[in-house]
This record gives C-alpha cells, structure tokens and sequence, in this order.
C-alpha cells in the first residue's frame, strides 16, 4: 500500500513531535504493509512555514534513520498545503511542491469555514497542469452544507482523499458517514492516513481499505491504496487511471441522522 498524506517528518508541523516519534510511526505503518509513504507536512502561511528545500533535506534525513533502524519503508515527499491565495505561484516556482514532483498535490481546506470562492479558486489549479488532491473532505464541519460543491469538483477532475480512519469511525460518526457517502457514490479517489502521531493518529492504511472494501469491493478498495497512488506517484494522466465506480455498493445506506442518532432522517 501507499500513503500519501502522512505527517511523518519530524519537529516540522503538528505531526510527529521527534524522531523517536517518527521512527514509531514507520514501524506501525510498515506493520500495516504500507511501503511507501508521501511525507506531507503543512504549509499553512503564518503558522508552518515549510518549503520544497526544506521538506526535501528532512525526507533525505530521515530516510537515512530508516535504513539505519532496518525500517522497510520507502519515503517520497509532498506537503499538505492549506488554502492560501499564493498557492499556485509557488507550485510553479516550485517551492511548494507537488507530490513526487508531478502534476497532483495535496490541498487541504479549512476545517471549519467554507473559504470564499472555493470552487474556483480550486479549478484554477485544473487550467495550468494541476491536479488538486482534497484532503479529509468527509471531516470538514461545513461539508453538509456544501456537499454539492465537493461533488461537482470531483465530476470536474478534483480528486478527493479521505481518511481511511474516518471509515472505521476515529474521526466520530459524521464523518464516517460523509466518507461512506462519498464512497458510495464514487468520488472517492484514495484513501490516505493522515498521520499524525504513534498512538492518537497513527499510520493505519488497512483498516480503511478493509472498511471501503465492504462498501465499493476488494478491487476498487485496492485501487484506492495502491493502483491510483501509484499513479499519482508516476505522474500518471487522471484518465489514464481506473475509473471511480458508480452506484457499486451492496450496503444499505442510511442518512446523516440515522448514522448519527440511530434513527432515519
């Protein structure tokens, strides 16, 4: 399996506070059969100030103390980077980079407050090159109230990462019900661990495979761990890439209230 949201390096964001801490999460995600891992810390301006250069020197560093620790795990790079309206420039002068230096990146929205204008400040990124890879949309509180935006940017080739915790319930009941919608309904792309520490988050990728495959089959719960992160990583066209099924779940689905409070809504 592949992981392309991990906050692995470490000292460097919220993620993994030291290098004890990092090499902890690399074994559980070793353990996990994960083998590669896109270390994306945050870049969010004013409060994690990382770069292309310096992101690149910590994978470096690291892979160092994983090879001297006998940990099997392979590192590339990339960064979890917020919405901010620079954001592009710098994907094209390359100091914030893309994952694997391809056409895919990681953007992350707010958590809390819809940013004006998303919708097109996002398909920005689609007219020079890009391809924006939302993260954790089931687990944005203003999802609900925006649903309709999230899938009419993965309809316009948007990709969508969801957390594979957030389908086995870490992340609370709505958002294991927005995560299982959007797998239901085929606009989900990857899923990603979002690591972010050895024990509160840790680096468990097979849980959510497991989870989706009950929903969307072993075969496209596959594609969402390791076909479709490959791609990415060998900066492969989207169209080139299996296809998102479409209406594929046996799963009864319920609505948010039923979820959430155990009746229908």
């Amino acid at each position: 399996m592949i992981d392309l949201h991990c906050h692995l390096l470490p000292g460097i964001d919220d993620g993994a506070p030291d290098l004890e801490a990092s090499l902890k999460m690399a074994r559980i995600a070793a353990a996990d059969g994960i083998e590669m891992i896109a270390c994306t810390p945050h870049i969010y301006p004013g409060l994690f100030e990382n770069d292309s250069a310096g992101i690149r020197k910590h994978v470096e560093t690291l892979r160092g103390h994983l090879a001297e620790a006998g940990i099997p795990l392979k590192l590339t790079w990339g960064a979890d980077a917020h919405v901010a309206p620079e954001l592009l420039a710098r994907l094209k002068a390359g100091t914030a980079p893309a994952l694997n230096d391809t056409r895919y990146f990681l953007l992350e929205p707010p958590h809390h407050v819809a940013p004006p204008n998303f919708a097109q400040f996002t398909f920005n990124f689609l007219a020079a090159g890009y391809v924006p890879v939302i993260t954790h949309p089931e687990r944005l509180s203003w999802i609900e109230e925006h649903y309709d935006t999230f899938c009419d940017l993965a309809d316009k080739g948007v990709w969508m990462q969801v957390t594979a915790g957030s389908l086995t319930g870490r992340f609370g009941q709505a958002a294991r019900y927005w995560g299982e919608r959007m797998l239901d309904e085929g606009r989900v792309h990857i899923l990603a661990t979002d690591a972010h520490s050895p024990n509160n988050r840790p680096p468990l990728l097979a849980e959510g495979r497991d989870a989706a495959a009950k929903w969307v089959g072993r075969e496209e719960a596959r594609h969402l761990v390791e076909t479709r992160p490959l791609g990415i990583l060998k900066n492969a066209a989207p169209e080139a890439m299996p296809p998102l099924p479409r209406g594929v779940s046996t799963r009864k689905k319920g609505g948010l209230l039923r979820r959430l409070f155990g009746r229908g809504g």
